[in-house]
């Protein structure tokens, strides 16, 4: 039993805690026993808290037994958190020899305090790049985190921990932060359920180095399970300059609707990324994929935006090597020479960029934007790849040999970090290597709750498997 609790979907194991089949303190335990087993392969931890999680899911199992005491409905999940999230009495260290060991770590970030005011049972703390600099995971503090599906390749970034420990069950949900792509990169080559929402809608505090590119998200082994994380994560907090004031949004309404009657945009390319760039595999599952939500009753027809010739790849690597240089200028340069390499060349390119080309990228971010709302103002959804390529060797700083610094290897993702609309991965296929595809499911803004519905209506035909090594306990 404990190892079916451990891969169990939340949504699942909240029903049993209500018909006193299972109680928190056996999924924490379930959970803690796959750690032990997995996370030596896999690295995917920075800290762990196994007595102070066995605590939390007693708490939770004297509410459950009380009946109608819950705090809300994912009390007593066992759950994990990325390094980058502000976490009292965990250590935050962003992945990186130049943070403080000692701390102090005093101050709980909005989302890991609606977490525990929800009573969910926090294991610990995931592990990332530093400053979640590139989309893959590994670091000189940690090491490098390994892909379930396949050891020795990467699990993306730069929520690369959360995912690895996801996937086979070391936690039950996981929390993850998305500035390019990093909720849905490390997804995507894990075969997991991923949503970068509406930007604002999930609070942020400290204010990240990336400003609005930087969202934070729920990485999950089903959709259900992503829309009772959102009901809990999304609400509002007066430390996000950006946050919405009056979300009260109930992710779960409509959630069985299906997609029968909606317009969607599919577009293998985005109109402008180029053909030869995008794996075969990758093109084929995710054009089988579109033509899946044809047979649940949407009308889908290829296209895709005119971008009047801006590229959103250019845009991004402006807004973010210019603010990885202003980051690193608050460090001494005792404490940059324990950084990584690549995000010190990043830095040194940010800031030789010059005034008028960041100036210039933000006003194209804003032509953008504009670009793709009014395209979305034509269709329901939108469906592209999540990436162009599946899951590569670690310690690689990004695809095809590129060095991190041009994170241009990941177009799909990045565009709508750059509009802040709500965009979502979900597993569509396996490549000729056995390693996940992703499928990205893209809405206007605020409309979160229709990409999860749309998702879950692609899942309810197409079910998120677990890699093969989480059967081997």
């Amino acid at each position: 039993m404990t190892a079916d609790l451990a891969m169990m979907p939340a949504h699942e194991l909240v029903k049993l805690y209500k018909s006193r089949k299972a109680s928190p303190v056996d999924a924490t335990k379930a959970a803690l026993t796959r750690v032990e087993a997995f996370n030596p392969q896999l690295n995917a931890f920075q800290h762990l808290d196994p007595d102070g999680a066995l605590r939390a899911a007693r708490s939770s199992e004297k509410r459950w037994k009380k009946g109608g005491k819950r705090l809300s409905d994912i009390d007593g999940v066992p759950i994990t958190i990325k390094d980058m999230v502000l976490t009292k009495g965990m250590p935050t260290r962003m992945g990186s020899l130049a943070t403080d060991a000692e701390g102090p770590w005093t101050v709980d970030a909005p989302v890991a305090q609606r977490l525990r005011e929800a009573g969910t049972v926090l294991l610990g703390k995931t592990t990332s790049p530093e400053y979640g600099w590139k989309g893959v995971t590994d670091s000189a503090l940690f090491g490098a985190t390994h892909n379930p599906w396949k050891i020795g390749r990467t699990p993306g970034g730069s929520s690369g921990g959360g995912v690895a420990a996801e996937a086979v069950g070391m936690g039950n949900l996981a929390i993850g932060t998305d500035g390019a792509g990093s909720v849905r990169i490390p997804c995507s080559f894990t075969g997991l359920f991923g949503l970068k929402p509406t930007q604002g809608r999930v609070p942020l505090y400290p204010p990240s180095a990336q400003g609005t590119l930087s969202h934070i998200g729920p990485m999950t082994r089903t959709v259900r399970d992503a829309a009772m994380m959102m009901n809990v994560i999304a609400r509002p907090d007066t430390r996000d300059a950006y946050a919405r004031p009056d979300d009260i949004e109930n992710y779960l309404k409509g959630f069985d609707k299906g997609v029968k009657h909606l317009r969607i945009a599919y577009s293998p390319n985005l109109g402008f990324v180029e053909r030869e760039k995008i794996d075969r595999d990758v093109a084929v599952a995710v054009e089988h994929a579109a033509k899946v939500f044809k047979t649940l009753g949407a009308t889908v027809v290829e296209d895709s935006p005119d971008l009047q010739g801006l590229d959103p790849r250019r845009i991004l690597n402006a807004h973010w090597q210019s603010n990885v240089a202003v980051l690193l200028k608050s460090f001494s340069e005792e404490k940059r020479a324990l950084m990584d390499p690549g995000l010190l060349k990043a830095a040194e390119v940010g800031a030789n960029l010059g005034q008028e080309t960041v100036v210039t990228a933000i006003h194209k971010r804003q032509t953008l934007g504009v670009i793709m709302n009014q395209f979305l103002a034509k269709y329901d959804l939108l469906l592209t790849p999540t990436m162009p390529v599946t899951a590569f060797a670690v310690y690689e700083n990004g695809a095809w040999g590129g060095d991190g610094v041009d994170i241009g290897w990941t177009p799909f993702t990045l565009t709508f970090n750059l509009t802040r609309q709500p965009a979502a991965t979900i597993p569509c296929g396996l490549d000729r290597e056995g390693l996940p595809i992703g499928l990205q499911i893209v809405s206007g803004h605020a409309r979160d709750a229709l990409v999860l519905r749309a998702a879950a209506a692609y899942e309810r035909v197409r079910p998120i498997p677990a890699p093969p090594m989480a059967h081997q306990v």
